[in-house]
């Protein structure tokens, strides 16, 4: 997977949007759902993306893929870090950023996934 599918995917999902919210780390794309993030990368180097993921079967993952990592900034038990060694197929890739972007949609409330159709 490259940068450009990763971001057409990305925004492909219903409602998905995309920003540089961090003015102290401009390089970092975030791709939201209603304001909640579902994925986040560094546009210059594309080393890696993060993920929301199930904390039941995570460690399961983990096992199988080295580039699944823990990541450095959210919580190791809700966030991964991808390393974008190409170790991962990219149908994975694609599944776990479908796991990610359902993950948040259902974090949202009932009334605001029906108001904006999801």
């Amino acid at each position: 997977m490259d940068i450009e599918k990763y971001r057409k995917y990305c925004l492909s999902k219903k409602q998905a949007t995309e920003s540089f919210p961090f003015p102290s780390l401009p390089n970092i794309l975030v791709f939201k759902v209603v304001d909640k993030m579902f994925t986040a990368t560094d546009v210059n180097t594309f080393e890696s993306f993060s993920i929301k993921h199930d904390p039941d079967t995570i460690d399961n993952l983990r096992s199988k893929f080295d580039a699944v990592t823990n990541h450095t900034y959210f919580s190791n038990k809700h966030w991964s870090k991808l390393l974008m060694d190409k170790s991962i197929p990219d149908k994975i890739l694609f599944e776990l950023l479908d796991t990610s972007y359902n993950l948040t949609v259902a974090k949202l409330t009932k009334k605001t996934r029906n108001e904006m159709g999801l």
